[in-house]
C-alpha cells in the first residue's frame, strides 16, 4: 500500500502537505475541507482553507486556491482555476479551462463556458443556457 500523502515544496521554502482523497484521489491540502462525497480527480489541488462541499465535482488539472468555496453538486472542469477566497454557488458548472478571480462569486445554478475570464471580485449569475445576466 503507496503512502496516502504528498510534500510539495514551495518556491519560498515552505512546505505544504496534500493528502489524497479517497475519492478520486486528487491532492488536498492540510487544512482545506473536502466533503468525503465529493470527486476530486488525480491531477488537481485544494489548497489551505479552502472548501469543497457535498457531492461537488473538481476534475483533472483544475486547481481550488486557499480559503476558496465551492458549494455542493458544482463542478469544476478540467485545468479550471479558482481563485483565492471565489465562491462557487451549488450546481454551479465551472468550464475547461475557466479562471475565476480571486473573491469572484459565482451565482448559484450558473453555467461559466470553456476558456472564460472572471476578474478577480466580480459576481456572476447565468441564464439556464449559460448567458450572463446584467449583475
Amino acid at each position: 500500500m503507496g503512502k496516502n500523502y504528498v510534500d510539495i515544496e514551495r518556491d519560498n521554502g515552505e512546505t505544504l502537505r496534500y493528502r489524497k482523497h479517497v475519492n478520486g484521489r486528487g491532492l488536498i491540502a492540510h487544512g482545506a475541507k473536502v466533503h468525503a462525497s465529493a470527486f476530486v480527480e488525480t491531477g488537481s489541488y485544494v489548497e489551505p482553507g479552502a472548501q469543497v462541499a457535498a457531492g461537488a465535482r473538481i476534475l483533472r488539472g483544475a486547481w481550488v486556491e486557499s480559503d476558496a468555496f465551492v458549494g455542493h453538486d458544482a463542478l469544476v472542469e478540467e485545468h479550471a482555476h479558482i481563485g483565492r477566497g471565489a465562491a462557487i454557488g451549488p450546481g454551479a458548472r465551472i468550464g475547461v479551462r475557466t479562471h475565476v478571480g480571486d473573491h469572484a462569486r459565482v451565482a448559484s445554478g450558473a453555467l461559466i463556458g470553456d476558456d472564460e475570464t472572471i476578474a478577480d471580485g466580480q459576481a456572476v449569475a447565468t441564464d439556464r443556457r449559460g448567458l450572463w445576466l446584467a449583475a
